[in-house]
């Protein structure tokens, strides 16, 4: 198949984008998602076979190509889709409310096993750091507590056993103002060994999971389906009939609204007080669902990213790096990060017959990561702020 490039003449010279403009990024987009899948396919990862642990992968050349098409195909996959759902009025209906689902579920399918391997690492870091710290807040200790307490609860037929180590034993023992008792630690470092070996063996195998649910995507009559759209794209973008002439300012200005409205109904007075210990509230639950204060945020993290999509759009795929939204952006993708690793540190914690001390663990290492996106959310909060007081 022959290059697609964008047209000679730049749809933004006059100052206003239009839909060619659209046009000209959704034909980029579409080269760079083909071009990412040709790579992928030389790199022979779909061929099958299970993953490589990260640490054994790093310095592989076959391993980090892969790697590096995967989040390619994402990557252009995300911003077609995004761009189809901020721009739908100048696109034919049928084919964008079919073509955008299929993208999702693409994008979404060759992120798993990425996630499941960044999730490990990242508890077993900070399972790592909290066994070997031997200072930290007087209210870190009091959240270590409620979370072991929650993680005694969710152990199942041990609870009972692992609420003494978290409530009334020795391991909640109170020292001087700030310090963690020795007991404490020791509790921690028993469990956090055993705790890392069961986050490693459930996370693993969801990544192998992942890695073979990819691999029948990637060779899937569903997926060729995709794959011959967007080569259709590369060469000819469905618009409507009056959109190579429309101005798409109010399309990008709607979706820079919809983030506006969402980042107002977020807590962000509360947010503005670090250790304010919001992101805890419902930590006891029983519940396994998602934690029912993160689905805000995370809406607001999709909406940023829109809003992120339809600026480069208006600026023919080479927006200017804005650094405050930028900063906002990767707050709210480690909110999402820690908020994820939570939720796996309380679903290991659910495991039946664990030691007391590996439940201990887990929920230490919870509330640890619910710490971790109250954190966030006050990052977030501090670059959203800067935006505001710097914009015009």
């Amino acid at each position: 198949m022959a290059q697609q490039h964008l047209d000679p003449t730049d749809p933004t010279a006059d100052g206003v984008a239009t839909g060619d403009a659209l046009a000209g990024y959704l034909r980029a987009q579409a080269t760079e998602f083909l071009r990412a899948l040709r790579l992928h396919r030389e790199t022979g990862s779909s061929s099958g076979g299970p993953p490589a642990r990260a640490h054994s992968s790093v310095g592989e050349n076959g391993a980090e190509e892969s790697v590096d098409a995967a989040r390619l195909l994402r990557r252009s996959a995300r911003r077609i889709s995004g761009s189809l759902h901020t721009f739908r009025p100048l696109l034919d209906a049928d084919w964008s409310e079919e073509m955008r689902p299929e993208l999702a579920w693409l994008s979404g399918t060759l992120g798993l096993e990425h996630a499941c391997e960044a999730r490990l690492e990242r508890l077993l870091l900070a399972l790592h750091r909290l066994s070997g710290a031997a200072v930290l807040p007087a209210q870190t200790v009091d959240v270590m507590a409620a979370g072991a307490a929650a993680a005694a609860v969710a152990a199942g037929s041990r609870a009972t056993g692992a609420a003494r180590v978290g409530d009334g034993g020795p391991g909640n023992a109170r020292g001087p103002a700030g310090v963690t008792p020795t007991p404490e630690r020791g509790n921690l470092t028993v469990g956090a060994a055993k705790a890392g070996a069961l986050l490693d063996r459930q996370l693993t195998l969801a990544r192998t999971r992942a890695h073979s649910t990819a691999l029948q995507a990637l060779g899937s009559s569903r997926f060729h389906a995709v794959a011959d759209k967007v080569a259709l794209l590369a060469s000819d973008v469905p618009l409507t009939r009056t959109a190579p002439s429309t101005d798409l300012r109010p399309l990008a200005a709607a979706a820079e609204e919809r983030l506006t409205a969402a980042v107002g109904a977020l807590p962000l007075v509360t947010a503005g007080h670090p250790y304010n210990a919001e992101a805890l509230v419902h930590g006891l639950s029983p519940d396994p669902a998602p934690h029912p204060q993160d689905g805000p945020w995370h809406q607001v993290r999709l909406l940023l990213r829109l809003h992120r999509y339809a600026q480069e759009v208006l600026n023919g795929g080479n927006a200017p790096v804005d650094v405050r939204l930028l900063a906002a952006g990767q707050a709210l993708n480690r909110h999402r990060d820690a908020s994820e690793a939570a939720a796996a540190a309380a679903q290991a914690a659910r495991t039946p017959r664990i030691a007391p001390a590996t439940a201990y663990a887990l929920g230490v290492l919870h509330a640890d990561q619910r710490h971790e996106v109250e954190a966030a959310r006050f990052a977030f909060q501090q670059a959203w702020q800067k935006q505001t007081v710097s914009a015009p």
